[in-house]
């Protein structure tokens, strides 16, 4: 009970997207609970999927924020990154506020608390962002549709700017779900796109890690003396290592250091270090479609000319997934709109995604990009080296549906 009644405390209804005329009176609202790990360390991306989630709204929408005569009332809650309120706000979602579609969270072990509660209500729950592979994996169940990517998209991206070469890799990741489901979708990866690369050494490091000194040693000395190209390859949400392990100076031994993509802020301390290369899910300026025109354009008028980030395309995402899907089953059944999503192709800020009917995964292109040598801003700082196709990351299906 007091789990409960906190939650309710922070779901806040937009109800300013109720207002109706007398012809759309007679419908009830579509309700969609947004729920995101607003408080704590991935608050900047809780903002951006929020912010990427109404304009998704509003583009899907035509500006009506109206589906089929229902005006759209999104309800947010905040799940402070944590698993048991991520599931109390699920089931609160579902059980006290009625609504039809839930999308959420930000963080990977908080998205897989959340899984059974859909199925147990049996409503559709769209994953943004977390990217754990068990969550369309081995915990996955039919509710669950997921627009993110997840560990063994980000994990094929990599591979594939890494595959033409004799290369020796250790990892850092977070020692938690997205860590070590990151590490694991990178092995499989090297395998899958028949890399030469080979990863010698794992480390695992508590989320909240600031000194990184101990497992730079460790990570250095598995390195240092391996032939060929050495990298140490880097899975993390949050504050960002980078600049830590680089002052470090691996390059002493000769080794390099590859990131993730990551938000506009973390990557603007990366100027530093020109030619620094990787994939990434979405930066603003490699997709060129009319809805990511249309996002960076409206994002900078609305927030004095900074462009969109990360995680405001996959809000974006999500939010045109639900409409469209609303559009196509023209019911909120669940059943009907599983019917209409299984195989469903959308438009998106990174071009065309598909939910895959075996897991309902969204295969979608990523980007291999490097940092450019004279960055202008802290927004305009990559260059692409190519954009990494769909169908060129064979994606294991690792459900037993």
């Amino acid at each position: 009970m007091i789990r409960r009644s906190f939650v309710a405390l922070t779901g806040v209804a937009v109800t300013g997207l109720l207002l109706a005329g007398p012809g759309a009176a007679q419908q009830p609202p579509l309700k969609i609970a947004l729920i995101y790990g607003k408080t704590g360390p991935l608050e900047a991306y809780a903002r951006q999927t929020e912010a990427g989630f109404m304009l998704g709204l509003e583009y899907a929408t035509k500006g009506t924020m109206e589906v089929d005569g229902r005006k759209i009332q999104v309800i947010l809650k905040d799940d402070q990154l944590k698993p048991d309120l991520a599931k109390a706000a699920l089931e609160q979602a579902y059980g006290d506020d009625k609504v039809d579609i839930a999308v959420g969270t930000s963080s990977s072990a908080a998205a897989l608390a959340m899984l059974p509660v859909a199925e147990e209500y049996k409503k559709l729950l769209i994953v943004e962002p977390a990217v754990a592979d068990q969550i369309t994996g081995d915990k996955w169940n039919r509710y669950i549709f997921r627009t993110a990517r997840n560990s063994t998209q980000d994990s094929l991206a990599a591979a594939a700017t890494l595959k033409d070469e004799n290369i020796s890799i250790a990892t850092l990741a977070q020692d938690y779900a997205f860590g070590k489901d990151g590490v694991a979708a990178l092995k499989d990866a090297l395998a899958a796109v028949g890399s030469k690369a080979k990863i010698v050494h794992e480390e695992y490091a508590p989320q909240a890690t600031t000194d990184f000194t101990a497992s730079a040693q460790r990570i250095f000395d598995a390195l240092k003396d391996k032939p060929g190209r050495k990298i140490v390859v880097v899975v993390w949400a949050g504050a960002h290592p980078l600049p830590k392990l680089m002052d470090l100076k691996p390059e002493r031994f000769g080794i390099e250091i590859a990131p993730g993509g990551n938000i506009l802020p973390v990557m603007a301390g990366w100027k530093q270090f020109p030619g620094l290369e990787g994939a990434i899910y979405y930066y603003w300026g490699f997709p060129k479609n009319p809805v990511n025109d249309w996002l960076v354009a409206e994002y900078k008028k609305k927030n004095n000319g900074v462009p969109p980030d990360f995680f405001v395309a996959g809000g974006m995402s999500a939010a045109i997934a639900i409409v469209e899907a609303v559009k196509k089953a023209k019911s909120t059944d669940s059943e009907k709109l599983i019917a209409a999503m299984e195989g469903m192709s959308f438009e998106t800020p990174k071009g065309t995604m598909t939910f895959r009917k075996e897991d309902h995964q969204a295969v979608q292109e990523m980007y291999h990009w490097r940092m450019k040598k004279d960055a202008p801003d802290n927004y305009d700082l990559l260059e692409l080296v190519r954009v990494i196709p769909a169908d060129e990351m064979k994606l294991p299906i690792k459900n037993k549906r």
